[in-house]
């Protein structure tokens, strides 16, 4: 069956992804270096280069290749090839290379999905005058002078870029500007987090900018003090931590949680309207402001 193939899939495409991204930077790098060998430092970072893109790439072929597979079993699927390949077979060393394989997967893992999320928030909202950009690339644009936002907001996005708060930032094109409305965390999952990210979301939501989340794992929302965090309205959490959070799950849809898939009609949507209120009634834009578009993927 289809269903029980996508291991497979997973497996197959992670390995042939990472042997087709590594082999022809490895070849390179060999053949610019003065003796044919390359230093241990110079190995971890094509390997690191490598398994980004394999990742980021086998995440977006499966899930379209198997929508009806949740995303996260899919990610935990490439993340057991991506250990299988890093462990190896030699017992002796196994331990070690289990941890070192997790290690590099939890680093190459966080990156490769923020430019997942870039690559199909962009794909979704591009053709709106609206662009997704990581902060590396929010961080060049304010170096050169490229966001038309209001001093005060420039300051402010300087200080969440030097402290690495947020993983992407939206902007708006108008009158040939760009500026930056929006704010958004993307995590693979964050039940051991989310106390921590909520907090700059709020700070961003009083800055007058749109904030949302967008998660691969929702499970941590079957617990309500977690939908809570998201929604408020409890006696903890009375305010809402987020303009509304995008999961890629059919199971969760929830006032301000929002089920999503690839395309991420809603969250374009939402985007859209997003933009269009904060050029228009910023200084209404604060933490009550809700999309009208209730749309879900499914």
């Amino acid at each position: 069956m289809k269903k029980i193939d996508y291991k497979n899939f997973c497996t197959d495409t992670y390995g042939k992804l990472f042997t087709q991204y590594y082999a022809p930077i490895h070849q390179a790098a060999i053949e610019q270096s003065d003796n044919g060998e390359l230093q241990e430092k110079k190995v971890f970072e094509l390997n690191a280069i490598s398994q980004k893109k394999a990742i980021t790439d086998t995440t977006i072929y499966a899930i379209k290749e198997y929508p009806e597979v949740e995303p996260a079993l899919i990610w935990k699927a490439i993340y057991e090839a991506h250990v299988h390949r890093k462990s190896g077979v030699n017992d002796s060393i196994i331990i070690s290379n289990v941890i070192s394989a997790d290690q590099s997967w939890k680093k190459s893992s966080g990156h490769a999905f923020e430019e997942i999320i870039k690559s199909i928030g962009s794909d979704a909202v591009k053709s709106e005058g609206i662009s997704i950009v990581l902060q590396k690339d929010m961080n060049i644009l304010l170096k050169e002078n490229l966001v038309s936002n209001e001093v005060r907001d420039i300051g402010w996005l300087k200080e969440q870029i030097n402290a690495s708060i947020f993983d992407l930032y939206a902007l708006v094109e108008k009158d040939d500007k760009n500026y930056c409305f929006g704010c958004i965390q993307s995590k693979t999952s964050i039940r051991d987090r989310v106390t921590r990210d909520r907090e700059p979301s709020i700070n961003a939501m009083k800055a007058f900018f749109w904030s949302s989340i967008i998660v691969l794992d929702g499970d941590f929302l079957k617990n309500d003090k977690f939908i809570s965090m998201v929604n408020g309205g409890s006696s903890e959490f009375r305010q809402n931590g987020w303009h509304g959070m995008y999961v890629f799950s059919k199971q969760y849809n929830n006032d301000r949680i929002y089920s999503t898939d690839i395309e991420m009609n809603n969250f374009k949507e939402h985007a859209m309207e997003a933009a269009d209120y904060w050029l228009t009634q910023r200084q209404w834009f604060d933490h009550n402001w809700k999309a009208k578009t209730g749309h879900v993927a499914w």
